[in-house]
């Protein structure tokens, strides 16, 4: 599936089960985006604020928490500063709200009353909240070893858990399956999913002034916030309300690196690679299936792919934690990402996020303390 079919909001409406298009093409939604800044800025904090930019077409279908609006705090890194969005604070504690309001709405819309999705745990935990303030059934397929804390999660906001044993493609693929049966509320191929989590760009660009920033590290696994952030910034270039994207980095494991390894090779399509343990469960897919995009976009900026070692995880980790920042060993992949990208950078504004709660990774964490 490496193509792209442009579809539009109304052509993806009359759709039921279809997660992917004509001859297996991975769908994008063509959506134009307004921006009426003077209205925005009167509008409750919270994502829902860009509603003209958001591809719901009523009101009374939109499930939210009032979700978004996270803060925004400068952060030490040594000798250097960076900008850190909150992410950890959604209500499912990722994220991974911002897609599943969007996508769960356009479901809600579409009345449909159960479906099916496969996750390593945030995106799993967010759909499972926002399908039950909706009122639709949910299963979740997950790996055998995802956390407790967060199966405890789905399962206390009535999502039924399907655990597969081998790899996190071996989940997607029985989520797959399932899929011919019921609605596949897909984080990694719905194209509303990402028409969610581009509210972060339009969040950062408001809270810097309505300015873009120099660069963006973001996580690099499935690659919703990664691909969301180059449709927010190109909404808002297409807008004029900014004029020049910013770079996006990438960060992924060095245990599970196949956009990285691409990106050195100087490939178009993800490279084979053997996943390994890693304590960033959360971006170790080996192979993403919109790995082809991902590279496209980090091009398409001007960015680049970092990868991080276990040791530098974990040290990572340890100096949030140090600082008060409670957040789970994938958000903490993405920081000793930072850290490397700011060894490099100069005079730029910088912005990344912690994308996890530590409090979903409570098992993980206390097994690190002893270390």
């Amino acid at each position: 599936m490496n193509f792209k079919e442009q579809v539009t909001h109304e052509q993806l409406d009359a759709a039921y089960a279809n997660y992917v298009g004509r001859n297996g093409y991975l769908l994008d939604l063509e959506f134009e985006a307004g921006f009426p800044i003077s209205a925005i800025e009167k509008r409750k904090p919270n994502l829902w604020r860009y509603r003209e930019a958001l591809p719901v077409l009523y009101d009374a279908d939109i499930v939210s928490f009032d979700e978004g609006f996270t803060p925004l705090l400068e952060v030490s890194f040594s000798n250097k500063k960076a900008l850190i969005k909150q992410e950890q604070l959604f209500a499912t504690g990722s994220y991974k709200d911002r897609g599943a309001t969007v996508m769960m709405s356009h479901v809600n819309h579409l009345k449909i009353k159960k479906v099916v999705q496969d996750s390593s745990g945030n995106a799993g935990c967010a759909v499972a909240a926002y399908a039950a303030r909706a009122g639709i059934a949910c299963d979740i397929y997950v790996p055998e070893d995802t956390a407790e804390a967060k199966l405890a999660q789905m399962e206390w906001n009535g999502a039924k858990i399907i655990k597969i044993k081998g790899s996190r493609e071996a989940t997607a693929a029985a989520a797959l399956k399932a899929a011919s049966l019921h609605y596949y509320a897909s984080h990694c191929y719905h194209p509303f999913f990402m028409h969610g989590t581009k509210t972060f760009a339009y969040e950062v660009c408001e809270q810097l002034g309505w300015k873009a920033p120099d660069a963006l590290v973001l996580p690099a696994g499935n690659g919703t916030l990664l691909l969301g952030c180059h449709i927010g910034f190109h909404d808002l270039l297409k807008a004029g309300i900014i004029h020049q994207m910013p770079k996006l980095v990438a960060v992924q494991s060095a245990n599970c690196a196949p956009l990285a390894k691409a990106f050195e090779l100087k490939q178009t399509q993800p490279a084979a690679v053997t996943s390994l343990h890693t304590l960033a469960e959360g971006i170790a897919i080996a192979a993403p299936v919109r790995g082809a995009q991902m590279l496209s976009a980090v091009n398409e900026s001007k960015g680049q792919f970092i990868t991080v070692t276990e040791d530098e995880i974990i040290d990572a980790l340890r100096e949030m934690l140090g600082q008060g920042f409670y957040i789970e060993p994938t958000s903490a992949a993405t920081i000793a990402g930072l850290k490397k990208y700011l060894l490099r950078s100069e005079n730029e504004t910088v912005v990344s996020l912690f994308s996890g709660h530590g409090l979903k990774s409570t098992e993980k964490l206390l097994k690190l303390r002893q270390l």
